[in-house]
């Protein structure tokens, strides 16, 4: 295991909550929103930091977030490790939005260097030796106070849970579940009682297009719903990018080749996205969400 392929997010009502990873921050679905109507209470055990170039990009950031509906945790401002803020999501969960630089360097942009899960525990080596026996390759340590591993496309930290909370701005005290799930090589639930679950790999719940692509992503729903355009695009991906029936017939789908875009067909492009098995019969869990707007 040297890897988390992406994070769910736990709220009582997905549909309420909406889809705030993506639209704050278009982190697409390396971290994704699920239902849960766990009990929880206080302080949930974690953190999600988001570590980009400079300070221009911690504002933009924290600005679309607050538009979201999230709130201040605590105010950006710069301090001896850097510029930068936090903030709690509409579903409760704390964020970091930080910059080790304290000026801006060039034009501002909403680009994302690292996105890093950061776990607030009991004890720092038990757990490090936990994880290290699954696996997972240390990048960084200071003793027993911070671990950091060297997974991707998000990176896992351990730090104290007093010191988790005290960084995120929130009191320590917390209850009931953490409202986290991680997508790993594994299914497995940690010393802290955080719960890995084993991630698909090559689904279509795994259909990505690039931020501020025309095609957007098809991402799991707790609630179902979108069936008819999650197939209408998985068309729409088969006719414009693919150009004969393997893609078509691979997905599970039906029809000639442009019957659904509504047109011919375009030669397929390098690097273009492909729909895998059983793809369109798995319609029935996902909904669409509407690509990220085109950066400036």
């Amino acid at each position: 295991m040297t890897s988390i392929d992406h994070i769910t997010l736990q709220v009582p009502d997905p549909v309420a909550a909406g889809s705030f990873p993506e639209t704050a921050f278009g982190l697409g679905d390396r971290i994704r929103v699920g239902a849960s109507q766990s009990p929880t209470t206080g302080f949930r055990g974690f953190a999600l930091s988001l570590v980009v170039a400079q300070p221009g990009t911690v504002d933009a950031l924290v600005a679309s977030a607050l538009d979201a509906g999230a709130t201040t945790l605590k105010p950006v401002t710069r301090s001896f490790w850097g510029y930068g803020g936090v903030i709690r999501d509409p579903g409760g969960a704390i964020w970091k939005i930080a910059s080790s630089s304290k000026k801006d360097t060039g034009p501002v942009t909403r680009d994302i260097d690292d996105v890093v899960l950061l776990l607030g525990v009991d004890d720092v080596a038990v757990t490090r030796r936990f994880y290290t026996e699954r696996g997972l390759t240390v990048a960084k340590s200071f003793g027993r106070k911070y671990v950091e591993f060297a997974t991707s496309p998000v990176k896992l930290a351990l730090y104290g849970r007093r010191a988790a909370a005290k960084d995120a701005g929130v009191p320590p005290e917390g209850t009931g579940s953490h409202r986290i799930v991680i997508g790993g090589a594994a299914a497995f639930t940690d010393p802290d009682g955080f719960e890995w679950e084993a991630a698909r790999t090559g689904a279509v719940a795994r259909l990505r297009a690039r931020p501020g692509g025309r095609n957007g992503a098809v991402r799991p729903s707790a609630s179902g719903g979108g069936v008819e355009e999650c197939r209408r695009r998985m068309n729409n991906v088969c006719d414009r990018r693919r150009r004969d029936t393997k893609c078509r017939a691979a997905s599970g789908l039906t029809g000639a080749p442009g019957e659904t875009a509504g047109r011919r067909p375009a030669r397929r492009r390098p690097g273009a996205t492909t729909v895998t098995p059983g793809g369109a019969s798995e319609c029935s869990t996902m909904t669409w969400t509407p690509p990220s707007p085109p950066k400036n």
